[in-house]
């Protein structure tokens, strides 16, 4: 390979980009990552390539570094119903069957696009389920789309696009969902623009499932031409997250050319003409075959129970000390090598590895000898919360605040919760509560400035943002936010700070 940069520079960078931004260059790919660092040096103020990455190299990447770095080392490309097979089976058999199941019941849809670039993918997935609900306003729909390029986000948030983004698409799409605006692009109808929201997150570093970010309880995840970039130990890891974001039953969908029986073994592989699929299911069969017309018999499917959650209670893989349960001198010599956890402990390590049913049974349990303890509550609620289970959540969360009314923690879940549910205005009194029992809760001002937002009252979701930096100023960057389930407060500054700018460009 010919190169102007030291080849151990690259090697270098490589690993800081595959640590940092999950994204993979190994050396037969070096000259990809030349090519993106140079066309990046501008806007670092470099003309000289080498110095840029001696300089990005001097200490951790910074957030607008990593912007930056996503914009030109990845590829921003997409249309409006890209892989059409895809939406094909959404639309014939994913949606059919999630509709029957949830019409009169909790009328619910969660679906996540991972990796959605300027919004197309999302939009595709919010026109389709305009297509095939006729009563989509009775039905609670949550849209997320994320990404590591907040300059994609902005453009997303907008919802304007160029002849370029229709390549491929069905003519229908444009006519019925778009109108003409004067510099030549089509813009969103309001009505399908208001079915998405838009978050920056790090599939390679963001805590998920998280309440927090909204990617707990998915019935379907897309994650399509994203895993490609990933080191494959990343993609490990990243694909454990998908898997723990779903709901028992849900799906992931993929690009074909990310399709692995290895990299996606604690799914089940579901063959439908043209397209393979994972399924979340407690029971894995390695594969099925679902037929365009349906089978002559049923299909022949090995079940196997699932592995995912092996080794959840192995003290060796996770036992926080605090959970373990004091034993005798004897009982210590004996089982030196095996310290016990306490039940909470247990069904904590078991939420922690995403085994939901599990952790809820300890529970279920544990609460049934111990009325009353509110910690274990607290965790069976946000166990059916991750479940998608939101009726049995509420019910929990409580509870739990029946048995300590003054945890401004508890008060802040069902707040969570509720929003999930579409019940803003309890939401927004539940955050209230929270900060009455504490003013410096600094995830309910958090949520507080999304609610009020959402709702179009700018001021004073500018008070609540203002108010979340100023005690996030007092915290550590690295220092774990409580209540966040990992998010820490240097993280959390960055999502407030990009969430408004994208605001004001939205209103610009």
């Amino acid at each position: 390979m010919t190169t102007s940069i030291s080849a151990v520079l690259l090697s270098k960078f490589s690993e800081v980009v595959a640590a940092q931004m999950g994204l993979h260059f190994p050396r037969e790919r070096w000259s990809d990552l030349e090519r993106g660092i140079r066309s990046a040096a501008p806007e670092f103020d470099f003309k000289d390539v080498e110095s840029c990455l001696q300089w990005l190299l001097s200490s951790p990447l910074a957030k607008s570094q990593i912007e930056i770095l996503a914009k030109h080392l990845t590829i921003g490309e997409t249309y409006f119903f890209r892989e059409q097979k895809s939406f094909e089976i959404l639309e014939e058999h994913l949606l059919p069957e999630l509709i029957r199941t949830r019409r009169g019941n909790e009328q619910r849809l969660r679906i996540w696009s991972a990796g959605c670039c300027s919004g197309e993918e999302p939009y595709s997935i919010a026109i389709l389920l305009s297509k095939v609900i006729p009563d989509l306003r009775d039905w609670n729909i949550t849209i997320l789309g994320t990404d590591l390029n907040p300059r994609c986000l902005q453009k997303a948030a907008e919802g304007a696009y160029s002849e370029w983004s229709f390549r491929e698409t069905p003519q229908w799409v444009k006519e019925r969902y778009f109108r003409n605006i004067k510099d030549g692009r089509s813009s969103l109808l309001p009505s399908i623009k208001k079915m998405v929201s838009f978050a920056y997150l790090n599939l390679a570093e963001d805590a998920c499932p998280s309440l927090l970010n909204n990617t707990n309880a998915m019935d379907v995840i897309f994650c399509r031409n994203v895993l490609m970039y990933f080191h494959p130990e990343k993609a490990k890891t990243v694909i454990q997250n998908l898997h723990r974001s779903l709901v028992d039953g849900g799906w992931l969908i993929v690009s074909p050319s990310e399709a692995s029986h290895v990299l996606f073994s604690q799914f089940m592989t579901v063959n439908f003409p043209g397209a393979t699929l994972y399924k979340k299911d407690a029971y894995r069969p390695q594969t099925m075959e679902i037929f365009p017309y349906g089978p002559e018999g049923e299909p022949s499917v090995s079940l196997q129970p699932s592995v995912e959650c092996a080794g959840a209670l192995d003290p060796k893989v996770s036992s926080p000390e605090q959970f373990r349960e004091p034993v005798s001198s004897d009982a210590e010599q004996r089982n030196r090598t095996e310290p016990q956890l306490t039940p909470y402990g247990e069904a904590l390590a078991l939420y922690e590895r995403g085994c939901y049913g599990e952790a809820a049974e300890r529970l279920v349990v544990w609460l049934s000898q111990n009325h009353g303890e509110a910690k274990a509550m607290a965790l069976l609620a946000r166990v059916y919360a991750n479940e998608g289970k939101l009726a049995e959540g509420l019910e929990w969360c409580e509870k739990a605040i029946a048995a300590d009314k003054m945890n401004a923690g508890c008060h802040y879940l069902r707040a969570t919760i509720l929003q999930e549910q579409g019940l803003l205005e309890e939401a927004q009194a539940a955050l209230k509560r929270t900060l009455y029992l504490d003013q410096n809760f600094v995830l309910a001002h958090f949520a507080l400035g999304n609610l009020t937002l959402r709702e179009a009252k700018v001021k004073e979701s500018e008070k609540h943002f203002e108010n979340a930096l100023s005690l996030l100023s007092a915290y550590r960057q690295e220092e774990i936010l409580p209540e966040s389930e990992g998010i820490t407060a240097g993280r959390l500054m960055e999502i407030i700070t990009l969430q408004r700018n994208q605001e004001t460009g939205a209103r610009g």
